[in-house]
């Protein structure tokens, strides 16, 4: 029924054959790089919030999705919570939209534990059927839900189409969709946005000092991190007194920060030969690169060139929008619109607490000035952010009070953020970029860092685990989409994968060492594999089924017999951007896609008494 996570070869005259075939396709995969390497010198990395495949893509044509197969051949597709009367009431997967005001819907449970109860893993298989329930019983305790909490194990199974997201949708259509790709991290945000640039969370670190083990509950400090603890950088212990990382007014502070990571990232291998003398600036160089002294050393002597590269995070500085005289300059602990837990690089002391690395955080604004005024550089990896409010000034279509005050967000982080305004965020940035020298070598890459603890049918590989002996990976799949004038059209991409892709897609386009397979990791997998430890470190090398997205490009565009996408075909309409879908009507007709489910004449059954904003407990 699935794709199996073993690839699979085809074997038709035996071995030697076999074996044959598989040096022809690595030979055609290094003229590919080559090839790709030429044509591709920038890497945007727009990495939103919070949404599962099933529940934005579940019924996108050719994917992986809710109805790809027979019901009783799709984990979880039938679901058992309590109704409100204390008799079982029986779920399934349902569709909303803009009568629901799907746009808007409230935040569930996607704690590490609250993940490993709804895949309901059992024998080391996730039987993914336990979503419904599981949040169900958040929200209440004793025998009898409330509504409320009734409507809470029910949005888990929700799903949405074209008709709220249209502009991921059209590009998903024009452009690939991937359909197998999971979290990294069993667990919430931050664990994703520390995987996008280290392609793991800290196992390595842990192995190294067994003492730093993840602690229990959702801020507790620890490695792996598995929860939302925030930064050390900018909390109450920095010991610094000026240049402070931001740190949001949100922050409950009375939970400890997070550790000082010390474990490698993307920003180590991206400055190349140039680290060694960047690491003199670091203001506790014993402190934050002790742990990774060899590899800095390593880098050095390597003579690699430095790659450029940013963080451009919403509300990280001085933003446009800030121009009342009570606005901040900065984000110290001020700034409304900084999700801090979000900021993946700000965990790592060789980074926020050296000014040569830390100078490459960004607000979101600083982007659209970088992109318009030309001053990227020629080349680089640059991720970006949204936040808890946006910087265009939009407000939702949804009149209900408690939406207008408080889904403002454009990080489409379900709770705080609209989903449509969420989508045109990504909409401004891509024509921006469209309209700019960099589409014709670019890739920019949409995906998401965890998937919220909605519902996903399609069971993720057990990698490895953590301290406590339980899972820590993979987590259900999250959407993923590739836009480039190299990319295949109308392509739905299958290889298995997950947010480590990202850094070892980088790895291979840029020639960086990929952090697996710098001396300390090494050394560090033998231990844990010493000690029973399978995957102990970075995703982006020696794990086996990783994707390198190579194949999300078309061979005919990279060797010119097809001439690249221009850039009026990635473009979103701007009358569409400027009135959210809404109210403008603009959906699946205008795109001309026909979901599944009712391509299928399935009914659409809501749940009575449903909604996406469940209010009470």
């Amino acid at each position: 029924m699935m794709l199996p996570l073993l690839a699979a070869i085809l074997v038709t005259h035996g071995p030697a054959q076999a074996e044959a075939a598989k040096l022809r396709a690595e030979k055609q995969a290094v003229h590919e790089w080559k090839l790709l390497r030429g044509k591709v010198k920038h890497i945007f990395v727009l990495y939103q919030e919070n949404r599962s495949f099933d529940h934005y893509f579940g019924t996108f044509p050719g994917a992986e999705g809710i109805f790809s197969h027979p019901t009783d051949q799709t984990p979880g597709f039938s679901q058992t919570l309590v109704g409100a009367d204390g008799k079982p009431l029986t779920v399934h997967p349902f569709r909303i939209g803009p009568a629901e005001f799907a746009a808007d819907t409230a935040d569930v449970d996607h704690s590490r534990e609250g993940l490993l109860a709804k895949m309901d893993v059992k024998n080391g298989v996730p039987l993914m059927d336990q979503f419904a329930l599981a949040e169900e019983r958040k929200h209440f305790t004793g025998d009898v839900p409330s509504p409320a909490a009734v409507q809470y194990g029910e949005l888990t199974m929700a799903y949405v189409n074209g008709d709220t997201i249209p502009f991921l949708w059209r590009w998903a259509d024009r452009f690939v969709l991937c359909d197998h790709m999971f979290q990294t991290i069993d667990g919430p945000s931050t664990p994703g946005n520390l995987t996008i640039i280290a392609a793991q969370t800290g196992i390595s670190q842990w192995i190294q000092h067994p003492e730093e083990a993840s602690g229990k509950g959702p801020y507790a400090p620890g490695v792996p991190v598995v929860n939302d603890a925030n930064p050390f950088w900018g909390s109450a212990q920095d010991p610094n007194k000026s240049g402070l990382m931001p740190y949001n007014p949100r922050v409950n502070k009375k939970y400890a920060p997070q550790l000082n990571l010390t474990y490698p990232t993307l920003p180590l291998t991206l400055a190349g030969g140039t680290m060694g003398d960047k690491a003199k600036s670091d203001r506790d160089s014993e402190g934050d690169l002790d742990d990774i002294k060899e590899d800095v050393g390593f880098l050095s002597n390597q003579g690699k060139k430095e790659v450029p590269w940013g963080w451009f995070q919403e509300g990280f500085d001085h933003e446009p929008t800030d121009v009342h005289s009570d606005d901040p300059l900065d984000a110290a602990g001020r700034h409304a619109s900084y999700v801090t837990h979000h900021n993946g690089p700000q965990y790592f002391g060789y980074v926020a607490n050296n000014p040569k690395m830390s100078s490459r955080l960004h607000g979101l604004g600083d982007l659209f000035e970088a992109i318009n005024n030309r001053t990227l550089p020629d080349e680089g990896l640059f991720y970006v952010k949204g936040g808890y409010q946006n910087i265009f000034g939009m407000h939702p279509v949804c009149p209900d009070p408690d939406v207008q005050k408080n889904f403002l967000g454009d990080d489409d982080h379900p709770g705080y953020s609209d989903a449509q305004i969420s989508e045109a965020m990504l909409a401004r940035i891509v024509n921006a970029i469209a309209a700019s020298p960099y589409w014709k070598d670019s890739a920019i890459i949409i995906t998401w860092d965890d998937s919220e603890g909605d519902y996903d049918h399609v069971p993720p590989p057990v990698r490895s685990f953590g301290p406590d002996g339980k899972q820590v990976s993979d987590g259900p799949r999250v959407p993923f989409i590739v836009l480039s004038p190299y990319a295949r059209k109308h392509a739905i991409f299958h290889e298995i994968g997950d947010q480590s892709s990202v850094v070892k897609f980088a790895d291979r386009l840029f020639g960086l060492t990929p952090l697996a397979d710098l001396p300390v990791e090494l050394r560090l997998r033998k231990i844990g594999e010493g000690r029973g430890i399978v995957d102990a470190g970075p995703r982006d090398d020696l794990t086996p089924f990783v994707t390198d997205l190579l194949r999300v490009f078309d061979p005919a565009r990279l060797s010119g017999q097809v001439p690249p996408i221009s850039a009026p075909y990635v473009e979103i309409p701007e009358a569409w951007i400027d009135v959210l879908p809404q109210n403008s009507g603009i959906g699946l007709k205008d795109i001309g896609i026909v979901p599944t489910d009712i391509a299928k004449g399935i009914k659409n059954v809501v749940p009575d008494g449903f909604s996406p904003r469940p209010r009470g407990r």
